[in-house]
């Protein structure tokens, strides 16, 4: 059984698991099917908006994918999340992101 199929069970068993969620989201960038990927890093932010990884690894896919407009709104939504949480580093990395992208 792949690493693919492991997921899927987790998920199957626990739907709203993020991590595992984020983990398949990866899987599927790793394996270059950004559709996927994207629909389950959306899905991880649906179900778990306080999962603040998901929104760097969701912008870099959208701007590689050509959709900025999202990719900065997502970082932007990402730094808030990150800054209820505490989570200094991520809103770091978000904005550093963001102001990237902006350049």
């Amino acid at each position: 059984m792949d690493r693919l199929d492991r997921l899927r069970q987790f998920l199957e068993r626990d739907p709203d698991d993020a991590f595992s969620r984020h983990a398949l989201a990866l899987e599927w960038v790793k394996r270059g099917d950004d559709a996927a990927a994207r629909l389950e890093f959306e899905t991880v932010l649906l179900r778990n908006p306080g999962y603040v990884g998901t929104y760097y690894h969701l912008g870099k896919l959208l701007e590689r994918i050509g959709v900025p407009d999202s990719a900065l709104q997502t970082y932007r939504e990402g730094i808030l999340r990150a800054v209820e949480a505490g989570d200094t580093h991520a809103a770091g990395e978000l904005r550093a992101a963001a102001e990237a992208l902006e350049d």
